[in-house]
């Protein structure tokens, strides 16, 4: 059975949205399991952090808030544009080798646009520069069968324990898979788990470390992540978020109609199911909804 998020206005459910969910605890046994984690999802974004250990593995040499920007999909802030500038510059590059689409950052009243400011341009600079080190082409880049791409797949199959069960193209014209959401909390339990220095946990402590260069400085996933110290979240299209505890704990969340209201009062109710909490996430498993400006009603999940 999957789980209920009620849409509540004025003491009225005016609307409803149904999400799968799963988590396990430290030692990877199931806690909570709502909705078929078991069938192929499309995890968009969250699959990042995969992306960038394959990468890692081809060579990449990113440390710290550029290896975190590797797995953003950032605001298009200045240190976020500025960075991947950077990313750019090391592999002799500049933003005109971008292959994502032109967009404006998520500050809609600045008049910047274009590749730089993308959301996913962090992992593009990443795979050129990848691309730059093994002497790869470099207008290719985002075709399945470059080898970079094969690459990343090899090791998305690796750690989801699963065949990718279908491809297709991201937002960002790069290659997408689609595994169950059950591979994908195995994949994630990988990245705390690897010994220390191993490109697994430098993923995941650069994560750690840096939250607002994985999303931004006021998004929803950068806040739990400062709340729950030793926690990584990654964030994805469609509403979709996985995440891993410093001890093995993890989970993934899919609202179904792909929602974004939905996804983080979900989350944040799977991190309960785990014994992660703080007062922080109060506010973010229970976000208002405004009338004439003000609270009247919330969003709230029906376990």
């Amino acid at each position: 059975m999957s789980l209920v998020v009620e849409v509540v206005r004025s003491g009225f459910v005016e609307s409803t949205h149904h999400a799968r969910m799963l988590t396990v605890d430290a030692e990877g046994r199931p806690v909570e399991t709502r909705g078929a984690v078991h069938v192929p999802a499309s995890p968009r974004s969250s699959m990042k952090p995969l992306q960038a250990l394959g990468m890692l593995r081809s060579g990449l040499r990113l440390e710290g808030e550029l290896l975190a920007l590797a797995c953003a999909s950032h605001s298009g802030e200045s240190f976020h544009v500025d960075g991947v500038r950077k990313i750019l510059a090391e592999a002799g590059l500049d933003e005109s080798a971008l292959r994502c689409p032109e967009d404006h950052p998520d500050d809609r009243a600045s008049t910047a646009y274009g590749r730089v400011y993308m959301n996913c341009s962090g992992k593009h600079a990443a795979m050129l520069a990848t691309c730059v080190v093994n002497d790869w082409p470099t207008d290719t880049y985002l075709e399945p069968r470059h080898p970079l791409q094969r690459a990343i797949r090899e090791t998305v199959e690796e750690l989801t324990g699963e065949r990718v069960a279908a491809s297709g193209v991201d937002g960002c014209g790069a290659p997408l898979f689609f595994v169950s959401m059950l591979g994908v909390t195995r994949a994630f339990r990988a990245f705390p788990l690897a010994e220390a220095g191993s490109p697994e946990r430098r993923v995941f402590d650069a994560m750690r470390a840096f939250p607002e260069w994985t999303s931004g400085t006021n998004r929803p996933e950068a806040a739990i992540m400062r709340a729950v110290p030793g926690l990584v979240l990654k964030a994805g299209a469609e509403a979709f978020d996985a995440f891993a505890f410093e001890d093995g704990r993890a989970g993934t969340v899919k609202i179904e109609d792909g929602s974004q209201r939905a996804r983080t009062p979900v989350t944040v109710a799977a991190l309960r199911s785990l014994g992660l909490d703080a007062p922080a996430l109060e506010e973010l498993a229970h976000p208002p909804l405004l009338g004439g400006g003000r609270p009247v009603g919330e969003l709230r999940v029906r376990l």
